[in-house]
């Protein structure tokens, strides 16, 4: 039976459901050929793909069984959302800083090996700019790879999610969306957020628990301090199903910063849960240095 949160979205949604997306370009990058490559072999490039390699499947009810396969007692399957065509103007490189070496790869490197080591994803999902050429010139992920970045974070997930559609994904299958900069994420943070929201009614985030006094500030002076008690920092892996994300985000105003505050719009509660203080997303100078250390500290 489908939960009672989904029902109230899924009419809503239904109407829309499909509608084939208009202007996004669907170029998949196969494991071991370049994205040029691929954008060349679409008619190859459209038999079924073995489970947890690269490539597109027009036939979305081959994929949707594909992915229910790697479910635990035929759950709906879930899937992985990388927005990955951020600019990192704060971070103070020279390109975009998801593509920057940290430990010896590049950032996204080490976000994408995290969640290839989760078992029950059925599929991972990278959103890039047009024109970005980094995994063409790096061809050694089995993500898909499609370069249908936004202008915002939200239009890029929005994006990403009609692409997850094209590819066999359902309206209630589960999508959980990751910051390619959030590098320090592991296969265990995405297993615990996944056992804690697969059965919820609407879905959740990793989160930890705020710990310092926090300030508002009125230009460089304090205008007044917030409480803590009860506030948290949000994380990704976000975790919603994928009809419910989109009619959230496709609804969302200029100031929504993230999948759950889309949700929380809808007059819905995401489930928090706890992860750690290393989960941080990589936004900073310094934050490059400080990333290095702990990866560098769990090398064997």
């Amino acid at each position: 039976m489908r939960p009672a949160a989904c029902s109230r979205w899924a009419s809503r949604a239904s109407s829309s459901a499909s509608a084939e997306p208009v202007g996004r370009g669907r170029v998949i990058r196969r494991p071991g050929v370049s994205l040029g490559n691929s954008i060349g072999n679409c008619e190859e490039n459209a038999k079924h793909p073995a489970p947890g390699q690269g490539g597109v499947c027009n036939d979305s009810t081959v994929n949707g069984q594909l992915g229910r396969e790697y479910g635990h007692e035929r759950q709906p399957p879930l899937f992985a959302l990388i927005p990955c065509a951020g600019n990192g103007s704060r971070a103070g490189t020279a390109g975009p800083k998801q593509y920057e070496r940290v430990a010896g790869q590049p950032m996204v490197w080490h976000t994408l090996s995290a969640f290839a080591g989760v078992k029950r994803i059925a599929r991972t999902l990278v959103v890039v700019a047009a024109g970005d050429g980094f995994f063409e010139r790096n061809p050694s992920t089995s993500a898909l790879v499609v370069p249908c970045g936004g202008a915002t974070r939200a239009a890029s997930v929005t994006n990403g999610l009609r692409e997850l559609r094209r590819v066999g994904a359902t309206e209630d299958d589960w999508v959980l969306v990751h910051d390619a900069a959030r590098c320090l994420i592991t296969p265990e943070l995405v297993d615990r957020l996944i056992d804690a929201c697969v059965n919820d009614e609407v879905g959740g985030l990793l989160a930890h628990p705020l710990a310092d006094t926090l300030k508002i500030a009125d230009g460089d002076r304090v205008a007044s301090t917030l409480q803590r008690d009860g506030k948290w920092l949000a994380q990704t892996p976000q975790m919603f199903r994928l009809g419910m994300l989109r009619q959230a985000l496709e609804g969302a105003n200029e100031t929504v910063t993230d999948e759950a505050s889309a949700i929380e719009a809808m007059g819905l509660k995401p489930l928090l849960v706890p992860a750690g203080a290393q989960n941080f997303k990589v936004t900073y100078p310094e934050d490059f240095a400080m990333a290095e250390a702990v990866l560098r500290g769990r090398v064997p």
